[in-house]
């Protein structure tokens, strides 16, 4: 027995419209080409699939059947077309995040909040680009879009720029580096270096100052949480690294100092990370703008 999405349709639409005139209204055939495909239904079960003697018509057992059937497949197919419309016309989608910078869930999720009700129909999920190589898994489209400070030249990869920054040293106010006006590499020499638990080629402290300079702290002690690593420089047990978006509030607070890395201050860019052609999704671009207002928004508290 062949079954087609129309026959379901047509089961559905007679028990619903209680007969055939209303029925061929509702599905916008004519009352003898409906006629005619439930003959050939009948035909292809052998069995009667309406009780026609009565009025209303209704169906027999094993038109029951076949509503059954239609009543569990007739939704699904109508929410995956409903969906392939919204995607076709921009309104969903999946947006599957890797983030490089681990800094940067703290900044992110004021996004993500906004994007939501942006975007109610969009599927939305973040993963942690430190565990696995995130700008092969935006090219395997494992994931859609990748936060990271180092762009990268691959194609159909397109890097846009979402805000500048400068990594700054953390250090509590009674530090003695806490009176230089700006740190170089060699300050850390025999310090304590608290970093989150990232491979230091992914730390702008290393990848930008101390790496080059040849550079190695005493020590280096990795925490999970922004907040603990401020609780444990203010009670000097160690120095750190930050964005300057990051450690904001610590300006305001007495048991910390900021200070510039080098005279001149180091300046880094982050970025979103898509597939070329992903741009063009409206959802997309909304997030790019949503990202950029956030980081103004904290760069001018």
């Amino acid at each position: 027995m062949h079954i087609e999405f129309r026959h379901l349709r047509t089961i559905r639409a007679i028990h619903e419209a209680g007969g055939l005139a209303r029925a061929a209204d509702q599905l916008n055939i004519t009352q003898s080409a409906l006629s005619h495909q439930i003959k050939g239904l009948e035909d292809q079960a052998g069995i009667e699939l309406f009780v026609r003697r009565s009025k209303p018509m209704r169906l027999s057992a094993a038109g029951l059947r076949l509503l059954r059937l239609a009543e569990q497949v007739l939704p699904q197919v109508e929410a995956a077309q409903a969906e392939f419309a919204g995607l076709r016309a921009g309104r969903s989608g999946r947006l599957h995040i890797a983030i490089e910078c681990h800094a940067c869930f703290e900044w992110l999720f004021p996004v993500l909040e906004a994007f939501r009700k942006h975007w109610p129909d969009v599927d939305v999920d973040i993963r942690p680009g430190l565990a696995f190589d995130a700008l092969p898994a935006l090219e395997k489209e494992d994931v859609d879009v990748v936060i990271s400070s180092d762009p990268e030249d691959l194609p159909n990869i397109v890097f846009t720029p979402l805000f500048d920054y400068s990594p700054v040293f953390v250090a509590a106010s009674a530090h003695p580096l806490a009176a230089k006006p700006y740190v170089d590499a060699q300050d850390f020499r025999g310090e304590t270096l608290i970093t989150y638990p990232v491979d230091r080629a992914r730390l702008d402290v290393f990848s930008q100052l101390l790496s080059p300079a040849k550079v190695e702290p005493s020590a280096i002690r990795q925490v999970e949480l922004t907040a603990v690593i401020l609780l444990l420089v203010a009670s000097n047990r160690g120095v750190a690294v930050l964005p300057d978006w990051v450690v904001r509030e610590v300006k305001y607070n007495s048991d910390y100092v900021t200070r510039p890395l080098t005279k001149k201050g180091l300046r880094r860019t982050l970025y979103a990370a898509t597939r070329s052609g992903d741009l063009q999704k409206p959802y997309m671009t909304d997030l790019i703008r949503l990202a950029g207002q956030e980081a103004t928004r904290l760069q001018t508290q």
